[in-house]
């Protein structure tokens, strides 16, 4: 199993294939403490005004702060306003 691993690996990188792509990474990008974006996430566990919790295609998210609000999601991405004091990844 390593080595079909380290074969896809390889062959990827030499196709110079992003990760996200190749690996469905997750993208989460912070622009100040204002704003979120998130791409390739899978749903959202929980929605509230002071945190907010995602299930990402490799593991969780939960971003906490005050007055939280999803300001669009689509299937694949989805961009967090509001004033944002901490972010942690499970």
């Amino acid at each position: 199993m390593r080595k079909i691993k380290a074969l896809q690996s390889g062959f990827l990188n030499a196709l110079q294939v992003p990760r996200d792509l190749a690996y469905q990474d997750s993208i989460v990008t912070c622009n100040g403490s204002s704003e979120i974006l998130i791409e390739n996430y899978r749903k959202i566990i929980e929605y509230q005004s002071t945190c907010i919790r995602i299930l990402l295609k490799h593991g969780r998210l939960q971003i906490e702060g005050e007055h939280l609000l999803i300001t669009y999601y689509c299937r694949d991405e989805m961009k967090i306003t509001g004033f944002v004091q901490a972010v942690f990844f499970d």
